[in-house]
C-alpha cells in the first residue's frame, strides 16, 4: 500500500475549535518535530556543494554555500503542516528570503512554475507566486541553530503556507519550467497544490484523511 493510500485509510482528528483558525482541518498539535523523509540521509562535501538555478530564466547560475550564507539573512516564525497530519507551531527558521534570493543572483524567471530539487532525486513543484511571498525561506538554521542533517542541513527550502513537503530537504536546484508538472509525491498520489486549510492532501477526490504514522517516526 503507498503512501497516499495509508493516509487516506486513518482516523481522522478532530480540530480544537479554539485552534480553528491556526490548526488546519484534520491536524494534530505537536511540540514534537518528527522526521520523515525518502531515501538516505545525505553526507556532503561542503567544498563541492552547489545550488543550481536553471531552466526557463535569462541567465542559468550556480552558487556556493558561501555565496549563500554572505546574502541578506531573515529569521521568519511560522507555523508548519505536514500532510502526514501533524503541525507545529512557532518555528524559528532562519536563511535567505527567496525573494532577497532572487534579487542577489539577478536572474529573470521566465516561467511561472518551479521544479524544486533536492538530493537523491527528490522533485516537487510550486507555482512561482508560491515562492514569491515574505516568509518563503532557502532556511539554514532552525530556532538559533544549524538546522541538523535529518532535517534538511545544509539548505532547505520552509514553505509555511503549503504543506510541508513542499519545503524540500536538502535543496540543490529551482528549476524555472513552463507548464505545471508534478514532482515525486505528486505523481504518487498527492496533491499538485498541497495547501493546508483546503486539504489539497490528494490528487483526485477531496477526502477528509488521516495519518498518524509520524507518531511511529523518529523525532528530532
Amino acid at each position: 500500500m503507498d503512501k497516499a493510500e495509508r493516509i487516506k485509510r486513518m482516523k481522522v482528528p478532530a480540530v480544537d475549535p479554539a485552534l480553528a483558525l491556526r490548526l488546519p482541518p484534520g491536524q494534530v498539535l505537536t511540540e514534537r518535530f518528527p522526521i520523515l523523509h525518502e531515501g538516505e540521509v545525505p553526507v556532503y562535501d561542503m567544498k563541492e556543494w552547489t545550488l543550481r538555478v536553471f531552466g526557463e530564466v535569462d541567465r542559468e547560475v550556480m552558487l556556493t554555500y558561501e555565496q549563500i550564507m554572505k546574502m541578506p539573512q531573515t529569521t521568519v516564525t511560522c507555523d508548519i503542516h505536514c500532510v502526514t497530519r501533524w503541525s507545529r507551531f512557532d518555528n524559528a527558521f532562519t536563511g535567505v528570503l527567496f525573494r532577497d534570493f532572487l534579487r542577489e543572483i539577478g536572474v529573470t524567471p521566465r516561467s511561472s512554475y518551479v521544479m524544486l530539487h533536492g538530493d537523491h532525486g527528490y522533485t516537487t513543484n510550486l507555482a512561482l507566486r508560491d515562492l514569491d511571498r515574505d516568509d518563503v525561506l532557502l532556511a539554514h538554521s532552525f530556532d538559533g541553530e544549524p538546522l541538523t542533517d535529518k532535517h534538511g542541513w545544509p539548505l532547505r527550502l520552509v514553505v509555511p503556507h503549503l504543506y510541508f513537503w513542499k519545503s524540500v530537504k536538502w535543496l540543490r536546484g529551482f528549476e524555472f519550467i513552463q507548464e505545471n508538472q508534478p514532482g515525486f509525491w505528486e505523481q504518487n498520489g498527492f496533491h499538485m497544490g498541497g495547501d493546508p486549510f483546503r486539504e489539497e492532501r490528494f490528487s483526485g477526490e477531496a477526502l477528509p484523511i488521516p495519518e498518524n504514522e509520524w507518531e511511529k517516526k523518529e523525532f528530532d
